[in-house]
């Protein structure tokens, strides 16, 4: 019997792709997610938006903000609020580690993907650094410098 790896096993929800492009990532960290029910439902059937979601040490807990999930649609309650402040759940090493680094000049704390692992909503965090103009235009033509060159190998 094959044993899959935990790759396989993930349910990718929702990534930040304007992240990649618009940061330079330094370190990136698994946290879990502290949801209410209907939140879960939603997230299973992938209404969830993290592109303008940041992360916030605060008395030694991690926040996430501003990350969007909407109304699961056979919610009765009506309470839903789509971008409140969800706590995540890290080792404490890792909490005074993001904090230290989150008050460094320049770095901020943003969400790279949403997803499920073994039934359970995970978040990777990235300890990010904003990219100026040039950086992004040098990064755009370095792809294309590659992607050109895999074409050429490729005939």
């Amino acid at each position: 019997m094959t044993q899959r790896s935990d790759e396989s096993r993930e349910k990718i929800i929702a990534t930040n792709r304007k992240a990649r492009h618009d940061y330079t990532i330094m370190e990136t960290f698994e946290a879990g997610l502290v949801l209410l029910g209907h939140e879960v439902k939603s997230l299973r059937n992938g209404n969830a938006n993290l592109v303008d979601g940041y992360a916030v040490v605060h008395d030694g807990e991690v926040w996430l903000h501003e990350m969007h999930i909407s109304p699961y649609k056979h919610d009765s309650s009506g309470t839903h609020e789509p971008t409140r402040p969800r706590k995540l759940l890290l080792h404490r090493k890792e909490i005074r580690k993001l904090y230290s680094r989150a008050n460094e000049k320049g770095l901020t704390i943003i969400p790279l993907k949403l997803y499920f692992r073994r039934g359970v909503a995970k978040v990777l965090l990235g300890i990010a650094r904003g990219k100026k103009e040039y950086d992004k235009r040098q990064d755009i033509s370095r792809r294309e410098a590659e992607r050109s060159i895999r074409r050429r190998l490729a005939h």
